[in-house]
């Protein structure tokens, strides 16, 4: 696969890159507010509305409540071909809360919510790379169209996959994004898709002393369930996943016979069909579950998301500038406080990460990233190889990657091995570390947009490629119509 670029000129790029920088102030102001807002999922109403009243001021015409999600949004500058979109997410995870900058655990609110997975940061560098484009537009008077896509819920709740059944994407020719983490390269494997869902037991109450045999126990049936779900990974495909929780318990005293219990399943694959044939044996196991403690089920199918499509001709685009930006430099107070997050990990964490890039790149051996266990940033960004194997892991990104072409890079924002979903992520996301991964992954999404305005080709190619997998593997949403989002 061949890549040319006949326009392009390293003037051109540095020029969105000043472009860039001259914002930096107000673009970490606006993400130091969303990470203080730390709104989960369906309801970042304060985060959505501090980056649509940010592009509003900056001449970008917003449309709310797309796809009926309150806060999702479009924000568009700029008319006709090509249309290049970004795509930006900004709900925290619950549970997460912790002061910025800290080494330690220490929560702001006790049980409250953090950015463990860095969506303040994601963003608001989509804003950037947006806000960049609509200027270089502006300055060579092109025609195009750049639009800023607010994506809420991510986090347990597939925001993107409500959008593309609802069309939001359908007008678009490519899409960008990106996602924080603790080096730089290109996101370039597969994830699994998924489907969540909650299971209501319903029975009936007694004295669970006086008169048990009254009793049908919600409860007894959550447990059967779990021990059928437990028994049922031994006959999914190896690759396949299987997680619950028990969200209603039905009370905290024993000696009554619990009427209501819920528990909540989510369950991955690789493939569609796989995660929509293990759903159905679960929910074959629930009936049985019932049956057999003589209570009744209901099910509330909550949120699915497809796998993601690399498209690897925009890989290759991306590729050259994540090689050329290189990574960050710090200050020396900036490496000393990686260096302390860094004594926080174990050794498991940074392995993990080290597993994790030998993965995407297996010309890549661990031995040459030996010194990452004693240093707390990576000397260079990851060569870009095309990656097969899937990451174990989810991301409405993918629904949109089967409707459109789209690529995403990673950018450095935490100490080498720090792990997503922890209080270690929401300390760093919130310093001037942080940032500057913020910053480096707008250029580089901004750079890879341009190339896409500045030569049609690139856009062509990259729709072809797409058009080819789905002769393949046609795409249909996983969210049945009438599912309505869930906070």
């Amino acid at each position: 696969m061949e890549c040319t670029d006949n326009h392009q000129s390293m003037p051109e790029h540095e020029l969105l890159w000043h472009s860039i920088d001259q914002h930096q102030t107000p673009l970490t102001e606006l993400s130091e507010q969303i990470w203080g807002f730390a709104e989960t999922r369906f309801e970042e109403f304060q985060s959505a509305q501090a980056i649509q009243s940010f592009l509003q001021r900056n001449d970008f015409a917003v449309t709310t409540g797309v796809a009926g999600i309150e806060t999702a949004f479009t924000a568009t500058f700029g008319h006709g071909e090509p249309h290049i979109g970004f795509l930006g997410e900004y709900d925290a995870l619950s549970g997460l809360s912790q002061h910025a900058g800290e080494a330690t655990p220490h929560c702001v609110v006790e049980g409250g919510n953090g950015h463990g997975c860095g969506h303040h940061l994601l963003g608001v560098a989509s804003v950037g790379a947006a806000l960049a484009i609509k200027h270089y537009l502006e300055t060579h008077q092109l025609s195009g169209t750049v639009t800023f896509y607010g994506c809420p819920a991510e986090e347990g709740g597939s925001g993107k996959t409500f959008m593309v059944r609802d069309g939001v994407f359908a007008d678009l020719d490519a899409a960008i994004t990106w996602h924080p983490h603790s080096f730089s390269g290109v996101f370039n494997t597969p994830t699994l898709a998924n489907i969540q869902a909650e299971f209501h037991f319903h029975g009936k109450a007694s004295h669970a002393a006086a008169a048990p045999h009254i009793g049908r126990s919600a409860l007894d049936s959550v447990e059967l369930m779990n021990v059928g779900a437990n028994y049922l990974r031994e006959h999914i495909p190896q690759d396949s996943r299987l997680h619950y929780a028990i969200t209603q318990s039905g009370g905290l005293a024993p000696n009554v016979v619990q009427s209501e219990a819920s528990v909540l399943y989510l369950m991955r694959s690789p493939r569609v069909a796989d995660v929509q044939d293990i759903y159905t044996r679960i929910q074959a196991i629930a009936q049985g579950a019932a049956l057999m403690a003589g209570t009744n089920v209901d099910v509330e199918f909550i949120k699915a998301c497809s796998s993601y499509q690399p498209n690897r001709y925009l890989e290759l685009l991306m590729a050259r500038h994540i090689e050329t930006l290189g990574m960050p430099s710090y200050t020396d107070s900036e490496q000393a406080y990686l260096e302390e997050m860094r004594g926080t990990l174990t050794k498991e964490d940074i392995k993990a990460t080290v597993d994790h890039l030998c993965a995407m790149n297996r010309d890549v051996s661990p031995s040459s990233m030996g010194y990452l266990y004693d240093d707390a940033v990576m000397h260079q960004p990851m060569p870009y190889k095309a990656c097969f194997e899937p990451l174990y892991g989810s991301t409405d990104v993918g629904d949109v990657s089967w409707v459109v072409p789209t690529v995403q890079c990673y950018a450095p924002c935490y100490a080498f091995g720090t792990p997503l979903h922890t209080w270690q992520a929401v300390s760093q996301g919130n310093t001037s570390v942080g940032y500057k991964g913020m910053v480096h992954a707008a250029k580089v999404m901004a750079a890879t947009a341009l190339d896409l305005l500045l030569e049609p080709t690139h856009i062509k190619q990259a729709k072809a490629e797409l058009e080819q997998e789905l002769q393949r593997a046609p795409y249909l949403c996983p969210i049945p119509q009438g599912v309505v989002p869930r906070s």
